[in-house]
């Protein structure tokens, strides 16, 4: 099935941040009403000056940018960004040329995508979907290999609904923020057994405690363990 007939699930991108640039302020306050029903958070700004400011403030997790801005020039601020402040966030460029340099450098910017004006919004709808596929797909790669090393350490099956709950739940920033009694509510099992499981986690390092009901959860702590996983 081509990409062009694919139906997306547009669903994921209500958990990504978009910083959006470009000079047209109509098109700009446009796209951005429509696309703030769809992301998390749009970030609209006419000028690459004000763009490395919320850089700077954001977190952000795909930057959408034209190419010809007024003084401006989307690429040279993309080049900024990856040489002079090691940011490489994925980049979408919009430019109403079809000029074969700045397809060029889009390609050596390894640019996610690159779009002809007038923008079509469904088009771009889903390429944000396709550029940040691939961030959904490597997170939850990475869940799931570390709720197998957790696993890798217990193997009561009440344990393993903890571990599995614990990983399903956690936010950007590897944080727990559930009590007991929320995970009983969701998990048939004791506050003993509960309290056990989670004091076995804190003395692995697997957990810390950060305050009453929150933990952070230590990925690098699992990657210490030998559980003897292949992961080449």
């Amino acid at each position: 099935m081509s990409s062009k007939t694919q139906k997306r699930d547009l669903e994921i991108l209500k958990e990504f941040s978009i910083l959006y640039i470009e000079d047209d302020k109509d098109l700009l306050k446009n796209s951005s009403d429509i696309l703030e029903d769809f992301v998390k958070k749009i970030y609209p700004v006419t000028n690459t000056k004000d763009a490395l400011a919320f850089l700077k403030k954001h977190k952000i997790d795909v930057i959408i940018s034209d190419i010809l801005l007024e003084n401006d020039n989307g690429i040279d601020f993309i080049k900024i960004l990856r040489d002079e402040y090691d940011i490489n966030i994925p980049v979408i460029l919009t430019t109403a040329y079809t000029d074969t340099n700045y397809l060029l450098e889009a390609i050596k910017l390894k640019v996610e995508n690159y779009i002809i004006k007038p923008v079509n919004i469904k088009e771009l709808l889903n390429t944000i979907h396709d550029t940040v596929l691939p961030t959904i797909q490597n997170k939850e790669i990475n869940k799931s290999y570390n709720i197998i090393k957790t696993i890798s350490l217990i193997c009561d099956s009440k344990q393993i609904e903890v571990v599995r709950f614990i990983f399903n739940n956690l936010d950007d920033n590897n944080i727990f923020d559930f009590s007991y009694m929320d995970i009983m509510q969701n998990i048939d099992i004791s506050k003993p057994t509960l309290v056990k499981i989670f004091k076995t986690l804190i003395e692995k390092g697997i957990l810390t405690k950060l305050q009453r009901s929150k933990y952070m959860l230590n990925e690098n702590k699992l990657d210490s363990f030998n559980f003897g996983i292949n992961n080449e």
